[in-house]
């Protein structure tokens, strides 16, 4: 399969799609920009900033979102007021990096080292009463995870070991367990990633211009070719579910060294998705 361009290279550093019907279909953010992006249902992009970085989004329960800023979460009223609600680390050379909700909409968030040191970064767990905690450590440049259908699982990424890791879960429990799920194949380096209603779980390869689909058992069993050869993240979205929103960058690029990074694509797979988990605080 083959992705379709459906705007413009508009982002430095696009991540973390997510559709929710909350706030009226595609949000992602241009990472490094501390902007969230919006695209409307006439097909223009909106641009809002709100912090020197913004990492991941998800939707809250009540509306809203909840924002990944560069060292904490904040939240998104509905009436689109920005206010900070835990700060999580004070180190400057380490910033958030993607993140999702569980079942319980707690949010989960990743961290890294601008420069990459390993074993620099942690998962963070924040509940709804903003307490929180480190439920990873050790990690490198943390990215996607997501829950499997029934919520047992949880695939995560740690883009330089080269593979896909999988949690067993429970809330009481956490992340448990944890193994190998599959390894990328020729090297290739996992970013973001989601888990459909088959429990298919899709990444993001970022040096290799792909997504990738992996069964259940770990097997690969799908390819979407995408013209950018940094592709960074994917979500499920449309009315029905069953569209693929795909994220690149053109992060350490030089100018018109890849003509359409930063662009958003989308593939239709024959597959739906997920309902995306919102945060409860």
């Amino acid at each position: 399969m083959r992705a379709t361009q459906l705007t413009d290279p508009l982002c430095y550093h696009a991540e973390g799609p997510v559709w929710s019907a909350s706030w009226g279909g595609l949000r992602w953010v241009d990472l490094l920009a501390g902007d969230v992006m919006s695209l409307g249902a006439d097909g223009q992009v909106h641009r809002t900033h709100v912090g020197d970085v913004v990492a991941a989004l998800r939707p809250r329960v009540d509306g809203g979102a909840v924002l990944a800023l560069e060292r904490g979460v904040a939240l998104e009223d509905p009436d689109g007021t920005v206010r900070p609600l835990v700060g999580l680390w004070d180190d400057p050379g380490v910033r958030a990096n993607e993140g999702a909700c569980d079942p319980q909409g707690r949010f989960y968030l990743g961290s890294m080292a601008y420069d990459q040191t390993e074993g620099a970064a942690r998962v963070y767990r924040v509940d709804a009463d903003a307490s929180a905690e480190v439920v990873i450590d050790a990690v490198t440049v943390s990215n996607g995870m997501d829950w499997s259908p029934d919520g047992s699982l949880v695939y995560y990424n740690d883009t330089p070991t080269g593979k896909v890791d999988v949690f067993d879960y429970e809330p009481g429990a956490g992340l448990t367990n944890r193994r190998t799920f599959t390894e990328i194949p020729d090297g290739g380096r996992p970013d973001g990633l989601t888990v459909d209603a088959e429990g298919g779980v899709w990444t993001a390869v970022i040096d290799q211009a792909v997504v990738q689909r992996y069964t259940p058992e770990g097997r690969l069993d799908a390819v979407i070719e995408v013209p950018v050869q940094q592709v960074t993240a994917c979500t499920f979205g449309g009315d029905g579910l069953d569209r693929l929103f795909i994220t690149t960058s053109q992060e350490n690029l030089e100018p018109g060294e890849d003509p359409l990074a930063g662009a958003l694509f989308v593939a239709d797979v024959g597959v739906r998705g997920q309902q995306v988990r919102a945060f409860a605080g």
